[in-house]
């Protein structure tokens, strides 16, 4: 062979290893961990920085990646062409393309992609200067060509973004915990906390609130000995105070403060006024989210709240301790009522009361029952049957058997669950 075919060979094999990195560039610059970038750009590694602000426009650099991966292809594989048909003559047109398709395919394709899903944090700090030339020689090329497909797409309706994300943030941390706790790095109570964090973003207060039914409130209007009295046998330390009607919350007692005005007037009870111990309640709407409502309580150091509808009535109330219970699970205390309600059976199925919320029925047996359109077990029963049943009556969905076990008047007081029998 010549000098000329040699040194054709050699710009051939150049190519491919060109090839070799653009492949691998892509694949490592997309599946780089962003957290661990982050991490790494901040203790001062200057190639993180560099793929940090790459990645910043992810389409942009692949759309760089892309072209420059194509040329260099397209090249050698003409090059190659070239050479073959010298040695071979027109049989060369088949050589080169069996050669070429074997070679850019094992050597620029899948080498290089392995390299990189293996180690997709180590591979795209190594090739950071590389794809840094990259996107100075094609950058503008690409942002021209994601123009032109942008312009087609919303032709036809579809309007992308620059940089549209499949995932929002939230939605990678579940995938990554869900992950870890598949791969028995992460136990069960470690995978609830993080979810319980993030799920409160999409919980409203509405969802997790102490229902009108089941709070503990005293009339302003009852002899000062039974309102102290009832507030001191209480389990919670803050009570709501109503005049009139329930619905007209006038005040909210601490138990400590009703204790230090107690010991001012020689634990006289009938010689305190409620009223003027009394704080002044605060009304926040059904629908405010779990993270706004943290969020205020912290700003405003509050940890009590009235919850009220669109028309001002009160549906319940909610504390700082409820939502922080969403993120670690049940906290209980000395003065806490141990009432979970939830029984497991030795047959295994499990006996559930009607107000348990379905939240902490998935959370307890890692189920996945719905919890979108309603809160409490007895409410999904109702939900999916569209009625309120009898007892005895037994309904099969969600994977589940429910048997309701006791009714009163209009509400499911106790089921039984049992996983449903398949095959």
């Amino acid at each position: 062979m010549t000098t000329g075919l040699w040194i054709t060979i050699a710009v051939i094999l150049f190519l491919i290893i060109l090839s070799f990195l653009f492949s691998g560039t892509e694949t490592g610059m997309t599946a780089v961990s962003r957290a661990r970038l982050h991490s790494l750009a901040s203790s001062g590694d200057r190639r993180a920085s560099i793929v940090e602000r790459l990645t910043e426009r992810k389409d942009r650099l692949v759309g760089a990646l892309l072209i420059g991966n194509n040329l260099v292809n397209i090249l050698a594989s003409a090059l190659a062409t070239s050479v073959l048909l010298t040695i071979f003559g027109e049989a060369g047109v088949i050589y080169a393309t069996v050669a070429m398709t074997v070679t850019l395919v094992i050597f620029s394709e899948i080498l290089p992609k392995s390299l990189a899903l293996w180690r997709p944090e180590k591979f795209a700090l190594f090739v950071a200067p590389f794809a840094q030339l990259v996107m100075l020689l094609f950058g503008a090329l690409s942002s021209a060509a994601n123009f032109l497909v942008r312009s087609m797409l919303s032709v036809i309706g579809v309007h992308l973004g620059r940089d549209d994300p499949m995932l929002s943030p939230h939605e990678e941390i579940r995938g990554t915990v869900a992950v870890l706790h598949k791969e028995g790095q992460m136990v069960k109570q470690e995978r609830d906390r993080l979810g319980g964090l993030l799920d409160l973003v999409d919980l409203e207060v509405s969802d997790i609130m102490v229902h009108r039914t089941n709070m503990r409130m005293v009339n302003a209007d009852d002899p000062p000995e039974a309102v102290v009295r009832e507030i001191l046998n209480s389990p919670n330390t803050r009570m709501p105070i109503w005049r009139g009607t329930s619905d007209n919350i006038v005040g909210i007692v601490h138990a400590k403060d009703l204790l230090r005005a107690l010991h001012e007037v020689d634990n006289d009870p009938s010689r305190i006024d409620l009223m003027k111990i009394a704080g002044k309640p605060w009304f926040v709407p059904d629908t405010t989210t779990l993270h706004d409502q943290l969020n205020a309580f912290l700003r405003r150091k509050k940890h009590f709240a009235i919850v009220v509808d669109e028309y001002g009535e009160v549906e319940g109330l909610v504390t700082l301790e409820d939502i922080v219970e969403e993120i670690v699970g049940e906290i209980a205390d000395e003065h806490d009522i141990d009432i979970q309600g939830v029984k497991q059976e030795a047959d295994g199925s499990v006996v559930v009361e009607g107000f348990v919320p379905i939240r902490d029925l998935n959370r307890a047996l890692d189920w996945k029952l719905p919890d979108e359109e309603a809160t409490t077990i007895a409410g999904l029963v109702i939900h999916e049957t569209q009625t309120i049943p009898e007892e005895k009556q037994a309904f099969t969905f969600h994977g589940k058997r429910f048997v309701v076990l006791r009714r009163d008047k209009n509400r499911i007081t106790r089921l039984r669950i049992r996983p449903a029998e398949t095959g």
